[in-house]
């Protein structure tokens, strides 16, 4: 059976602009993120050269994205949900079939800074 863990972050920002903001956020957080023609962000991530591309639908809150570093792949499903004033986003991290579970664990760990920086930038946008 697959592992997955699935995190909700509960921003101060209405939808469409927690959505305009996560898209502008791969530069806020790798310094050294660069966008090519085909929309892919490449930078140096926790585990070596990464990669990361938006599949996005903004009329229905959807930030999917894939996620390729030198250990795995990742499709990470994300939605922005909206609630009044506030939104929330919802991120499911299921386990790529070429990390251990320890890997899995390790990432998931590394990941609760990550979010309380991206929930930070996204409250700070204007």
């Amino acid at each position: 059976m697959g592992r997955s863990r699935t995190i909700s972050i509960t921003v101060e920002k209405k939808t469409g602009d927690a959505f305009d903001a996560i898209l502008k956020i791969p530069p806020k957080m790798m310094p050294d993120a660069k966008i090519n023609d085909s929309g892919w962000w490449s930078f140096t991530g926790p585990h070596g050269k990464s990669m990361l591309k938006f599949n996005e639908n903004k009329s229905l809150g959807i930030l999917d994205h894939q996620y390729v570093d030198e250990e795995s792949k990742w499709d990470v499903p994300m939605r922005i949900v909206s609630n009044g004033n506030v939104s929330e986003v919802v991120i499911t991290l299921n386990k790529p079939n070429e990390i251990s579970d320890v890997q899995f664990d390790q990432r998931m760990g590394e990941l609760d800074d990550m979010f309380n920086s991206m929930k930070n930038i996204i409250e700070s946008e204007s």
